[in-house]
């Protein structure tokens, strides 16, 4: 499970499609994805792994960190830049 917020909806939308996007180019099967029309928070299934965005008001009222609290965390550090990211210059 992967948690992100977004500072307003249009932020959501925007991680959401980044990510969704960055996956499909790195060869992963997108399952589904929900919640981009509304914004407060939309989801990206792969399967073994869940990409939660979360407007950052909706994250507190959910608290999905509180309800996994006993669940190993694993930092993440950015990445290199991919290889197609020159793609958006």
């Amino acid at each position: 499970m992967v948690i992100a917020s977004g500072t307003s909806d249009r932020h959501v939308q925007s991680i959401t499609e980044l990510v969704a996007d960055e996956l499909k180019h790195g060869g992963a099967t997108l399952l589904g994805k929900e919640g981009l029309r509304e914004g407060q928070w939309a989801l990206l299934d792969l399967g073994s792994v869940i990409v939660h965005v979360f407007h950052q008001f909706t994250r507190q009222v959910y608290d999905l960190e509180g309800l996994w609290r006993s669940a190993p965390r694993v930092a993440l550090t950015p990445a290199s830049q991919p290889a197609h990211a020159d793609r958006r210059r």
